[in-house]
């Protein structure tokens, strides 16, 4: 019970942070339009100074005119937070947090300056679909490894973000979010939930020698040899032969002989 209840917490505690990000997403995406402030010039301009501050701002930020940017992002932020902190509790808060900082701040160096500004969540869904994957395929964990193969076949043809395809789609940022989400895989492999450990694994790293149980059989079956040989063979000078003693009582109760009559 106690089980199901920590099972049922954690999900209740994944949704809610997944519902706050988007929320947070939308609630921006409200004030563009209503504010004349152009909300764009919050996102990653490469290599100046005032885009940095796009680091913090740019994936919150969505084309006001275009409603479907906000809505594919939306579901894929949705989902792939929620799977981050569902299954990765104990680290979820810094992958999202270093994979959101890493990668608008490597977007500002690798990014060529050509006066365009980066804004969306595009950058951190790759993070976040690259770390699940990863991290599922390293940790030879079966639960892992489903939901890693469940993000390769729901969004598998995001692969096809990180080439230059399609004009006014910052390629950069997903190529950058997905090193980074593949870097923070092998950097927490060992943190986060592990494949459970056999006996033989625990006493290894405590130190301990496992039972050797051929050892012993072999042994066994020795011992078992040698005794059989020594029964079979009783002129063995180590075993004394067998020897069998009869006990004979003779009959202490004498007949008497019968009268003979001569005729």
């Amino acid at each position: 019970m106690n089980q199901q209840g920590s099972r049922f917490g954690s999900g209740i505690e994944a949704f809610l942070y997944a519902g706050i990000l988007v929320l947070s997403m939308w609630l921006v995406f409200w004030a563009q339009h209503l504010f004349r402030y152009d909300f764009y010039q919050l996102g990653v301009l490469p290599q100046t100074f005032s885009g940095l501050k796009g680091i913090l701002f740019m994936p919150l930020i969505h084309d006001k005119f275009e409603i479907e940017h906000i809505l594919n992002n939306t579901f894929a932020t949705f989902f792939l937070t929620a799977a981050l902190f569902y299954f990765y509790r104990e680290i979820a808060l810094k992958v999202l947090f270093f994979g959101w900082f890493f990668t608008g701040f490597f977007l500002w160096i690798y990014a060529l300056n050509n006066g365009a500004y980066h804004v969306g969540m595009s950058g951190v869904i790759y993070v976040l679909a690259g770390f699940l994957f990863t991290s599922g395929a390293i940790r030879h964990y079966m639960p892992l490894q489903a939901i890693s193969l469940f993000v390769v076949f729901i969004y598998g043809s995001m692969i096809w973000g990180i080439f230059p395809m399609k004009a006014h789609v910052s390629w950069e940022g997903h190529f950058v979010g997905l090193i980074v989400g593949i870097a923070l895989a092998y950097i927490y492999k060992s943190k986060g939930p592990q494949r459970p450990k056999y006996q033989y694994e625990i006493e290894q790293e405590m130190g301990l020698e496992p039972i050797d149980l051929e050892a012993i059989w072999i042994e066994n079956q020795r011992v078992i040899q040698e005794q059989f040989e020594a029964n079979e063979n009783p002129m063995n000078e180590n075993v004394a032969p067998k020897q069998i003693v009869y006990h004979f009582m003779p009959n202490q109760t004498k007949v008497a002989p019968e009268d003979k009559t001569d005729q």
